[in-house]
């Protein structure tokens, strides 16, 4: 077995549990201080164009990637060092105590009926036009971002930290925060945005499966085989319909093990888009915003389970 694998396995554990009992830390974070820095370097990269926006992508996923190489092979000449090394890093990373706390908070809005306190929190998760939102409109969109970010932000971050460890942490979050930035099909990032928009889609693609999987196996194994038939259906049927390849993929799979419908028609800055609907139940209400946030924090341990496996696989010596 190579060396530092063990102590990776054991740093992802760590960084995972940090993130279950700590959330995202309070101040000085690095994923918004690489926001900052990537909102800096834009104002030099910028260019309406494809070239510029792969440049730009280039130059800030390669560096941030290039940092993490650094500490992860200076962190490896000490098991200690690394397993703390790999679980700040991770817990940096993650955001699944985060996700589940707002939506916590949404749910408890919803349900002693202040729907204006939910409609503001709900702008924390979602850049849909939140303003018009009725009960079930505000519950469904904190439901499909409850599903979604389980897989952006736990998920894929958890299975390139098992593949790659520090470098796959550190370079995944670069990718999905260029995509949370300049990701849009708006006027400005229609073309600059299209490398973070496609390398997004890109290194999300298996984890957004192995998330719909995750799902549909702890109904399983709770016995229930119609959530199970009702995911499989929805993600086969439903899913290709979303405009996201992944989104469209968690959502279906969280829309068939909830028994709820997804999906609709959102407005995004005056825009309407049909994102198709995922699921054939009735639509969510507020006591299903806790149903799939302990769906989210399932799906996230059957996931360090699948990177603490990926960090120990074996791997050719040098």
């Amino acid at each position: 077995m190579r060396k530092g694998v063990g102590s990776r396995a054991v740093g992802l554990a760590v960084g995972f549990v940090a993130d279950r009992l700590l959330g995202d830390p309070r101040r000085w974070h690095p994923v918004a201080g690489f926001g900052t820095a990537a909102a800096a370097v834009e104002q030099r990269t910028y260019a309406a164009g494809r070239a510029a926006g792969v440049r730009h992508v280039a130059l800030l996923v390669g560096s941030t990637a290039a940092l993490g190489l650094v500490a992860e092979r200076a962190a490896r000449r000490s098991p200690v060092v690394h397993v703390a090394a790999t679980a700040a890093a991770t817990w940096a990373v993650l955001g699944g105590r985060s996700l589940v706390r707002e939506g916590d908070v949404i749910g408890r809005h919803l349900s002693s009926g202040d729907r204006v306190a939910a409609r503001r929190r709900l702008r924390h998760l979602v850049g849909r036009d939140t303003t018009r939102l009725d009960e079930h409109e505000v519950a469904r969109a904190c439901v499909e971002s409850v599903a979604e970010n389980t897989s952006d932000a736990v998920v894929a971050p958890l299975l390139w930290g098992g593949l790659l460890g520090i470098p796959g942490l550190v370079g995944y979050r670069a990718v999905n925060t260029l995509d949370a930035m300049i990701g849009h099909r708006t006027t400005r990032y229609r073309d600059f945005g299209w490398a973070a928009a496609r390398l997004d889609d890109l290194v999300n693609w298996v984890p957004a499966r192995v998330a719909a999987g995750a799902a549909l196996t702890g109904a399983a194994l709770d016995g229930d085989s119609l959530a199970v038939s009702r995911a499989r259906e929805a993600i086969r049927h439903d899913a290709p319909a979303h405009p996201s390849p992944n989104g469209g993929v968690v959502e279906a799979a969280f829309a068939g093990v909830l028994g709820v419908t997804l999906g609709g028609t959102n407005v995004y800055e005056g825009r309407a888009e049909d994102r198709g609907t995922l699921g054939t139940g009735p639509s969510p209400a507020a006591s299903d915003i806790a149903r799939a946030n302990r769906l989210s924090r399932r799906v996230g341990t059957f996931s360090l389970v699948g990177a603490i496996a990926l960090a120990l696989l074996p791997r050719p010596r040098r």
